[in-house]
């Protein structure tokens, strides 16, 4: 598969490159075989984790996008500075039983179990331009839930964000034709 010049370009910044310096690998958690991909070291290293933030926020100004909608509980962390930079509203997607008021809800499968997501009823209107946020995208589950609740509310869904993809599990094939961006791959 050829590889575009702005990919070639996104992968020669340095800045992705300290990402991935930064993210910690934790074998067996939260359960054995998995390689969980551990954001939290990226967070603790204010200078990359400003970068994180200003390659989405290069991607998106100016994309007419509405709604950023992060993904419970990591999607929480870089959604908000995204959509305060890019003029758009914030809204959580959380796990069930979260949001007070009446809510939407989709049921997933995860790379290793089942879950569930649910969004305030009115938070979307229909037209609406939305990205969904989240930090990783493995099978891919979570982010086309994402995608099934803001579509069912009428918005658009422009592209999902992850700073972290599993290639190996496929995610990116299930979101349907949806884009994907990503800031680093990681192999496990």
């Amino acid at each position: 598969m050829a590889v575009s010049e702005e990919k070639k370009k996104e992968m020669q910044d340095p800045r992705t490159q300290a990402i991935a310096s930064t993210i910690r690998v934790v074998p067996n958690f939260p359960k054995p075989g998995i390689m969980f991909q551990d954001i939290t070291t990226l967070l603790l290293n204010p200078p990359v984790f400003k970068d994180t933030i200003d390659l989405f926020v290069e991607r998106y100004t100016g994309k007419g996008i509405s709604v950023v909608a992060g993904v419970e509980a990591r999607g929480f962390i870089f959604g908000p500075p995204i959509a305060l930079a890019i003029g758009a509203k914030f809204i959580p997607l959380r796990k069930p039983n979260k949001l007070p008021g009446e809510v939407m809800s989709k049921e997933y499968e995860l790379e290793y179990g089942a879950d569930c997501l649910e969004m305030h009823v009115g938070a979307v209107q229909p037209g609406e331009r939305a990205l969904v946020v989240d930090d990783l995208v493995a099978t891919g589950g979570t982010l086309c839930a994402a995608i099934v609740l803001l579509e069912r509310a009428g918005a658009e869904v422009v592209e999902c964000a992850c700073v972290i993809e599993l290639p190996e599990l496929k995610g990116r094939e299930r979101l349907n034709g949806k884009p994907l961006y990503i800031l680093v791959e990681s192999h496990s």
